[in-house]
């Protein structure tokens, strides 16, 4: 009677686990979601009285030494000096290029949702930056950055790129610049974990805030409270939330499952463009939308038929 009884009580525990697990997942996956997916439109209403690389560089100072200084009292391990290199390095490339290139792209007037239908194009980049450590695509994936590539030139000839070149070049460089650094990211000693969020957050700031000294950026007037909020949103949701969250992904569900971000960010960016900024998007938006999208996919095909 005792063991019977404590066999269903394994088995009660180990049920609750499951739906405790499932719920937590479900959780994470609308974070990374909707989060990253308004995070668009937050980066372009900041940007409307905080200098773009400026922005950035605060958002990423708060976000990344606010998480390095909570890890540390958590009790994880300091990065070795090596471990701070890479991270540093490569969290300049991916968060001062990307992060800090779509900021500056938005400021010169890209709108939110065309700016995230170009970073939905990260995946095709990343497929062929894993070429530089001799991870070449397979004929399928090939087939699918041919088609992700035709959506991006279709993107370069909606009407708002075409009215922002300078924007326009910024926000195609700026998903080059996330992918080379993510596939780096994986050849290279990190700490691990969200100590490596950290400590590429970090390297980010220090990038974008070299870059804005570069530029000469300043404040031409006071920040509007609108621009505050939407920059603290950037830096509680969109960089400690949901990184937590996507790593949480990372750990529990299959990497397919936790990168199927890419597909659905730029659908919530455009929607909230349109619903709460009067945002506007062409037919060659749409077609670009369906056609990079549909890229990816084919990518990500590939990818599994390799592995």
């Amino acid at each position: 009677m005792t063991v019977k009884t404590q066999t269903l009580s394994t088995t009660e525990m180990q049920a609750a686990e499951a739906r405790s697990d499932r719920w937590k997942t479900g959780l994470a996956l609308l974070s990374v979601y909707v989060i990253w997916g308004s995070t668009y439109l937050a980066a372009d209403i900041a940007v409307e009285t905080i200098p773009a690389f400026m922005m950035t560089s605060v958002r990423f100072l708060l976000a990344g030494v606010g998480m390095y200084l909570f890890l540390l009292a958590r009790g994880v391990p300091n990065p070795t000096r090596e471990q701070w290199r890479n991270g540093l390095l490569t969290g300049a490339v991916m968060l001062g290029a990307g992060t800090g290139g779509v900021a500056y792209a938005e400021q010169m007037g890209v709108s939110s949702g065309l700016a995230a239908l170009a970073v939905a194009a990260m995946p095709l980049w990343a497929a062929l930056s894993s070429g530089l450590w001799g991870h070449w695509p397979s004929k399928s994936e090939w087939l699918g950055l041919a088609v992700g590539m035709s959506g991006v030139v279709l993107l370069n000839m909606e009407h708002s790129m075409l009215s922002s070149p300078v924007g326009a070049i910024a926000v195609i460089l700026a998903p080059m610049g996330w992918a080379l650094a993510s596939i780096w990211s994986k050849h290279v000693n990190l700490p691990g974990g969200l100590m490596t969020t950290a400590v590429q957050m970090i390297g980010g700031c220090i990038a974008t805030a070299l870059i804005s000294i570069v530029m000469g950026e300043r404040l031409a007037e006071m920040p509007t409270m609108r621009s505050v909020l939407a920059m603290l949103y950037l830096v509680t949701f969109g960089a400690m939330v949901a990184f937590s969250a996507y790593t949480y992904l990372l750990q529990k569900v299959r990497p397919a499952l936790a990168t199927s971000y890419a597909y659905v960010n730029p659908i919530v960016a455009v929607f909230l463009g349109v619903l709460l900024a009067s945002e506007t998007i062409t037919g060659f938006g749409i077609v670009a939308m369906v056609v990079i999208l549909g890229g990816v996919a084919l990518v990500a095909v590939g990818k599994t038929k390799k592995a």
